[in-house]
């Protein structure tokens, strides 16, 4: 791996992972903020526990070593929880500014996906 791809790897994991835990820390105390934006998207609000608990075994997945396949998962979940958010934003008529934590924690999952050096990556499944 040349060193210009592992630096663009950690830069954006490492932006990724604060990001994903800020969020996730929100969600998992009751602010009534984040409660009323649930709310006014129609989502329940234990929503905000699942998801804030996913975000961080997804934080601690993508920095741990090892692990393809559950690396795959997380981050598969973190692109499935961004777009949702995206998604869910321009559903209610959110304005734009609403848009740019969502969108760029997905741009940095998929650099970090893109970028992960070859031991972070499941090459195939050995039988």
């Amino acid at each position: 791996m040349k060193k210009r791809d592992r630096i663009i790897y950690w830069v954006a994991t490492i932006w990724l992972c604060l990001g994903m835990t800020s969020s996730s820390v929100v969600q998992l105390i009751p602010l009534v903020e984040e409660a009323e934006r649930m709310t006014a998207m129609g989502y329940p609000l234990y929503f905000l526990t699942i998801i804030g608990v996913w975000k961080l075994l997804g934080v601690v997945t993508v920095l741990i070593p090892k692990f393809p396949l559950v690396k795959e998962w997380a981050y598969a979940g973190f692109f499935f929880l961004m777009t949702g958010a995206i998604l869910s934003h321009f559903a209610v008529g959110d304005p734009a500014v609403d848009f740019f934590g969502p969108t760029l924690l997905l741009v940095l999952s998929i650099i970090s996906w893109y970028f992960r050096p070859l031991e972070r990556k499941l090459i195939g499944l050995k039988n």
